[in-house]
Formats: C-alpha cells, structure tokens, sequence
C-alpha cells in the first residue's frame, strides 16, 4: 500500500484518458488549485451521490479557484455513460490499473462483509497552483463530502 499524501509533498504527476478518451493530466491544471477526488466506481449510487454533488458545486467551486476531476479504475466506455447518466461536467478520468491511486495512497486494503480485499479508497487531494498537496483526505464518505470539504476549505456553502 502506498504512503499517503500530507500537506507540503508534491503531487504526483499523472496523465490519464477522460471520458471522451483524451488524456488528460495534472500539468493541465498547472497554475490552479485542483480537487482530485478518487472514487471506486462509476454508476454506483455512493459514487453517483458523490459525482452529482461535485456537480451541483461545481459553479461555486470554480467560482473559488478550483478545478475538479475525477479519478476511478473504471474503463473509458464506463465513464462516458456514467458522465452521461450523472450529466457530469468535469473530467472522469480511467485508471484502469490503479498506478495513480497508488500513488496518492487511495489504493489499499479495504474490507467488506468479513472479507479482505485491495481495492480503491475514497479519497480526495486537493492540489495547489504550484503543484503541491494542501489537502489530502482518505476514507471519505461519498455522501456529505462535499459539503464537509467546502468547509475545510473555508468556502461558504
């Protein structure tokens, strides 16, 4: 299991396929505070709550600086439909061999039902415009998230 990610360490650079299949990557964002929120599947209805509720602040959140994307080991073909469904408005970005969720410490052990398993951990890093860490949150619970990371980013809800 990686490491996790603190405030002050340098985020790792990553460059993934979007949900229309363009690569997308951290650079892109480069000079902006960036959320980078990882979730565990796509079309799911904790993952569904999560993604609607980043789009429903999303005006405010850019409004205040930041960008938001998506991260999960869903296939692209995955995330074009749960884009579609959700109407999402931000980038959903695959992950298919979970080589970035490693890397931001958002891939682990999990359990469930008894059972042991690897597998990704909702998390969310929140990036700043020099490219380092300001905030990094694991174990995340996909409903309420956003509204509990507005307020640890001091953003009116």
């Amino acid at each position: 299991m990686a490491e996790r990610l603190i405030p002050g360490d340098v985020a790792p650079n990553f460059s993934l396929l979007d949900e229309s299949g363009k690569s997308v990557g951290l650079a892109d964002f480069r000079g902006r505070k960036t959320i980078v929120y990882f979730y565990p599947a796509a079309s799911t209805p904790g993952c569904a709550k999560e993604a609607c509720d980043f789009r429903d602040t999303l005006a405010s959140l850019q409004a205040a600086g930041y960008e938001v994307v998506g991260i999960s080991p869903d296939p692209v073909k995955a995330l074009a439909k749960f884009a579609s469904e959700e109407q999402l408005t931000f980038p959903l970005l695959s992950d298919e061999d979970h080589a970035v969720a490693e890397a931001y410490g958002a891939w682990g052990e999990k359990k469930n039902y008894g059972k042991t398993y690897m597998g990704l951990i909702r998390s969310t890093v929140v990036v700043d415009p020099e490219g380092k860490v300001s905030l990094a949150q694991y174990n995340v619970r996909a409903t309420g998230h956003v509204a509990k990371l507005r307020r640890d980013l001091k953003l009116d809800n």
